[in-house]
């Protein structure tokens, strides 16, 4: 067995090692572009009012570590709406498109999955203003918050340095996921083979899409580097991806129930979140939808 998992970790060093850099520059240029466009993007959706999901659902997939937190910081301000902050969750990809760049994924297959994101978390966020806006505007009055970080310690930078250091830590980090992951996927498949993990996803309807997104909500990186790798290495199809994807908001949720004294409330988001990922994810898998 040990001699297995080191031929395996020797195997999985070599044909992953070319990733290091590619991910490295494309945390760099994802770093430059939050540093440049944060706040701007942030004052947008402050502004934005009745057209709130459409906005979310368009600034959440800008790749910014930040910005679903952000919307979770607005939110409890009551600053926007309970639509918005969906469309913002359900667009956010957190690791995936640097995983899928760095993979070298086709361009087309990456701009169909994130604008199936936006199009889908701008569906949803008006379906939530509609049957639950009534929750939300129900609050008296703004609550009073001070908005801090709203991203964790390594994803703020505010020079040049600091966005390179960012980026290298970053891409160690997820490196460091992306190999214990792939080991994890590889003794699966060798002791089980690869048909029977397929299997667990696509045997029973839904079973496959509630996994993946009960996987998504863990409000940590590693959940959308699983579902990004299991979908590359052809476990998981479309439907239990997108249903993973949609629901992984990065630490959105995390800062709402940190920030938010209302429960209640926070369960019944997460319950919204995770039942349109599952329901979109069906719909897609049931139409036969590939990217």
């Amino acid at each position: 067995m040990l001699h297995e998992i080191i031929h395996l970790t020797e195997h999985i060093l070599h044909h992953n090692w070319s990733l290091l850099p590619l991910l490295f520059i494309t945390y760099l240029v994802m770093g430059i572009l939050e540093h440049t466009t944060g706040d701007h993007a942030k004052n947008i959706i402050q502004k934005t009012g009745a057209s709130g999901p459409i906005w979310g659902s368009l600034l959440g997939i800008i790749p910014q570590c930040g910005f679903s937190a952000a919307a979770s910081y607005f939110y409890v301000g009551r600053v926007v709406t309970m639509g918005t902050l969906i469309a913002v969750y359900m667009s956010t990809s957190d690791e995936m498109l640097p995983i899928m760049i760095s993979e070298q994924v086709s361009p087309q297959t990456i701009v169909k999955i994130l604008a199936s994101k936006v199009i889908i978390a701008i569906i949803t966020g008006f379906l939530v203003e509609i049957f639950f806006g009534w929750y939300a505007r129900r609050k008296k009055k703004p609550r009073d918050f001070v908005l801090g970080s709203t991203c964790g310690s390594d994803c703020c930078a505010t020079t040049k340095a600091g966005i390179a250091k960012t980026a290298l830590v970053h891409t160690v980090k997820v490196f460091f996921f992306i190999f214990i992951i792939s080991i994890a996927i590889e003794l699966i498949i060798h002791h089980i083979g690869e048909d029977a993990l397929a299997a667990v996803f696509v045997s029973v309807p839904v079973v496959g899409q509630t996994i993946a997104a009960v996987m998504g909500l863990v409000p940590n990186c590693a959940s959308s580097v699983v579902i990004t790798q299991l979908y590359l290495d052809g476990i998981i199809g479309a439907g239990p991806m997108m249903s993973g994807l949609l629901v992984s908001a990065g630490m959105g949720l995390l800062v709402l129930f940190e920030e938010n004294r209302h429960l209640k409330e926070n369960l019944m988001i997460t319950g919204i979140l995770l039942g349109s990922g599952i329901a979109w994810g069906c719909l897609i898998e049931f139409l036969g939808i590939t990217f």
